[in-house]
């Protein structure tokens, strides 16, 4: 596996879980709190976070699937951009179990001469 496949997926992860985490605090301020102008902030954090979230499900998806996986967990690393902060502990957690892969992979694959 290589290491450009995990670094995209923890972007996204990244990405992910702070824009779910503004898109929370936005969508308290606006329904609970009643402030004004939270409106078109949630609108526009909630559509960003719905096309990235795309993104972080193909990413995702594919570092699964070169991880080998089984599909419970894969279920649960995808739905982690779901849940407000889990997607920062799942990105430790799968970083965590590639890193080893990598550095594997990377001493399986010959030099260039």
């Amino acid at each position: 596996m290589k290491k450009s496949v995990l670094t995209r997926y923890r972007v996204m992860a990244y990405i992910t879980a702070v824009l779910l985490v503004l898109l929370t605090v936005g969508v308290i301020g606006k329904r609970l709190l009643d402030l004004d102008g939270f409106d078109s902030f949630v609108t526009v954090v909630g559509i960003a976070h719905g096309w990235l979230y795309v993104l972080y499900l193909i990413f995702a998806f594919d570092l699964g699937s070169k991880m080998k996986m089984p599909v419970g967990r894969q279920l649960w690393v995808l739905l982690a951009g779901t849940i407000p902060t889990a997607a920062f502990f799942v990105e430790r957690r799968v970083t965590r179990e590639a890193e080893p892969l990598i550095a594997q992979d990377a001493d399986t694959t010959p030099a260039a001469a």
